[in-house]
């Protein structure tokens, strides 16, 4: 027989069959999807530029009547001294740049066009930014409440988003807005203007929102945490805010990202027509109509609050889109 093998107390030991170096080192820490969305948005340097301009617009909307005051600005100002009595032009070449008026002033009246620019920032900002707010309010509930209940709710809902995306919008805001310029609603002047223009863009644009939220509820209502939710006796006002509302907002994020530039657009093009911001009030719109007769003869004044409008809806353009690749990287 043969005698069993002695092992000393050092070979006794259990020896690891692999060790991972650094182990100890430090801890893995997991990140939220808000943490992921943001490591995704930053390597989108695109993305990250359009972000930038558009704080930097917000920032000067904002400061717009501060900066104002405290430099003395005024956007209704006259210079009859820089206008050609003979042309009604400004003096000088470029639309009559100086180190006094760095983008010229208007024809006729001289007016400062850089303060102009800056006063019609807010006035954009405020009219898109008021009506994608009120867009998102209303598309949201019905959208989340058609996809959630379904049946003959969702039928209601859906054929009340098909009636409103049959109006010809424009003509409609046309016909409102020159119908109440003389004042309603114990309104009048500038804060009538913006009321309305607020309410008839974000009144009839909701139905775009209502039927993405209404698509997206559609899938979550059938997720194993709506079904806990009901399983713990939730009812259904909780589950809808406070399960599925959470979970979308990310597509209402992206949407009021791209929603805004639309909005810009549709508020100049109303100034334009006459029916929008009304002089003496500033405005981009308004600026690109009063351009119009003289855009031959001098074509700075047209080119300022283009490139402004252009470069305010290209920025908002990029930021949308980085972030709907961050939130949602299955859209590439």
């Amino acid at each position: 027989m043969t005698a069993p093998i002695e092992t000393t107390g050092a070979a006794a030991e259990a020896q690891p069959e692999a060790v991972l170096t650094g182990a100890g080192e430090g801890r893995i820490e997991g990140r939220s999807l808000g943490q992921i969305a943001w490591s995704r948005f930053k390597k989108d340097k695109v993305a990250v530029a359009g972000g930038v301009i558009v704080i930097l617009l917000i920032l000067l909307a904002v400061a717009s009547r501060p900066l104002q005051a405290l430099f003395g600005l005024d956007p209704n100002a006259f210079n009859q001294d820089l206008i050609d009595p003979n042309t009604s032009l400004p003096q000088g070449g470029w639309g009559g740049m100086s180190m006094d008026h760095p983008l010229g002033v208007d024809p006729k009246f001289g007016r400062d066009t850089a303060t102009r620019i800056l006063e019609g920032s807010w006035v954009s900002l405020v009219v898109a930014f008021g009506a994608t707010i009120l867009s998102n309010v209303i598309g949201a509930i019905m959208g989340v409440v058609a996809g959630y209940y379904g049946g003959r709710v969702d039928s209601v809902i859906s054929r009340l988003m098909d009636t409103f995306l049959a109006f010809p919008l424009l003509l409609f805001a046309i016909a409102i807005s020159a119908t109440l310029q003389g004042g309603a609603f114990g309104l009048n002047g500038l804060p009538l203007h913006l009321s309305v223009l607020i309410f008839v863009i974000g009144f009839f644009n909701w139905p775009y929102l209502g039927r993405i939220v209404r698509g997206q509820t559609l899938a979550l209502r059938e997720r194993e945490f709506v079904d806990a939710a009901r399983g713990m006796g939730a009812k259904g006002p909780y589950i809808l805010f406070r399960e599925l509302m959470p979970n979308l907002v990310g597509p209402i994020i992206v949407y009021s990202t791209l929603l805004i530039p639309t909005n810009i657009l549709f508020e100049a093009s109303l100034s334009f027509l006459g029916v929008g911001i009304q002089p003496p009030q500033a405005s981009w719109g308004g600026m690109l109509r009063d351009a119009v007769q003289y855009y031959q003869v001098d074509p700075e004044y047209m080119i300022v609050p283009g490139l402004a409008i252009f470069v305010t809806v290209l920025a908002f353009n990029l930021l949308g889109d980085g972030l709907r690749d961050a939130l949602d990287p299955r859209s590439r």
